[in-house]
């Protein structure tokens, strides 16, 4: 088992619809190569974690690095895992402005990463998520 984490810049603020497309063509492709994820998603930022099998995290990351819509994609971390830390998610999602009244892009993150034992994998999450709170 392999973990990817990498951030990047779209060139242009993507829409809740183009958004909602690029998830469901990324869930698809990721179940189909037995690959699982979170995305988070804020302004033009792109904070993403892939797992699985080593050749299909790189074959997806590939893909989305030939993507015109990025003008960068920088990886964070990237080894061997033991087990994945969303096992579940062909690729989970929270959006910087898809949070309920009261709640904050933090709060929901954390909730969502909670089950997270990697240290550093959590703490890139929540500081991308104080990042954008505070922007």
């Amino acid at each position: 088992m392999y973990r990817l984490l990498y951030i990047s810049t779209a060139r242009q603020i993507i829409t809740t619809t183009q958004l909602g497309a690029i998830l469901s063509v990324s869930r698809r492709n990721n179940a189909a190569v037995g690959v699982t994820g979170l995305l988070v998603a804020g302004g033009k930022r792109f904070l993403q974690a892939l797992e699985g099998e080593e050749e299909a995290v790189r074959t997806v990351v590939e893909r989305i690095r030939l993507d015109p819509r990025h003008i960068g994609i920088a990886t964070l971390a990237s080894g061997p895992i033991t087990e994945r830390a969303f096992p579940n998610w062909s690729m989970g999602h929270q959006a910087g402005g898809d949070v309920l009244p009261g709640t904050s892009i933090a709060n929901v993150l954390a909730a969502l990463i909670a089950p997270i034992e990697d240290p550093s994998l959590r703490a890139y999450f929540t500081g991308f998520a104080e990042l954008h709170a505070a922007a």
